[in-house]
């Protein structure tokens, strides 16, 4: 509990077997966090396994895609403030402090990985990475009318209950390029501002940024995406009474 409210970090998983317990243990020893509700991607190693030895709440999404299984775990999630976070070992647990400074004043917090004081030596962050996070936050912060973003492919996010439940029928994306899509369905709900996190070396191999290849092609995806929902809000933005989280 933090200032009364309850506290759920949500993990997506496939394929993390090598850091998920250590991932939930290091999220459980922060002293504000009541749940961590981890959303199984349809792994294929012995991830499960290691959730169910700990006190986490384990769901399993079969719907493949990173935007499924981050939507599943936030539906799953019973927090007043819903944390979203990878558990491959790149963030840091002590940050929910950084975030829960914001918590009063903002709706959303989004985490930002690209401030290089606070890159660690061996992250999956060298300058292509990071310039392209950079270009693709700064066209979705001005077409957007966002706060000053630098980083598109943050997991890290804070955001409160009200605001998840304000948008939850407007997501229309499942893949890997579900948080620009997140952050900007935020940004026309609430108030969000951007805080820098560290950012870590990661345990195992990145599904998506771990081939520059697949990364070049998701970030275009991700253009395309923003400027579409500039160009048709009306579409893009409306919600959907019917939809399954």
């Amino acid at each position: 509990m933090w200032n009364g409210k309850k506290i759920s970090i949500v993990f997506p998983c496939y394929n993390e077997e090598e850091n998920i317990k250590r991932a939930i243990d290091e999220f459980f020893a922060v002293p504000w966090v009541d749940e961590v509700v981890v959303a199984d991607n349809n792994s294929k190693d012995r991830s499960k396994d290691e959730i169910l030895k700990t006190k986490a709440k384990y769901v399993l999404e079969t719907r493949q895609g990173y935007g499924w299984a981050l939507r599943r775990g936030m539906k799953e999630a019973s927090g007043d403030l819903i944390f979203t976070c990878e558990p491959d070992g790149t963030f840091v647990g002590a940050d929910i402090e950084k975030y829960l400074s914001y918590a009063e004043e903002f709706d959303v917090v989004f985490g930002s990985r690209t401030s290089k004081s606070l890159i660690w030596s061996h992250a999956n962050m060298n300058w292509s990475l990071r310039l392209g996070n950079v270009v693709v936050a700064k066209l979705l912060e001005y077409l957007h009318t966002g706060p000053c973003l630098t980083d598109v492919g943050c997991t890290f996010k804070l955001m409160k209950k009200e605001t998840y439940e304000k948008i939850r029928r407007r997501f229309k994306v499942g893949d890997s390029s579900f948080s620009p899509e997140f952050m900007m369905h935020c940004l026309r709900t609430g108030k969000c501002v951007e805080i820098p996190v560290n950012y870590r070396q990661r345990v195992g191999t990145s599904k998506i940024t771990g081939d520059i290849r697949r990364a070049i092609r998701l970030g275009f995806r991700m253009i395309f995406m923003i400027i579409r929902y500039w160009m048709f809000p009306a579409i893009c933005f409306r919600e959907r009474p019917d939809q399954e989280y």
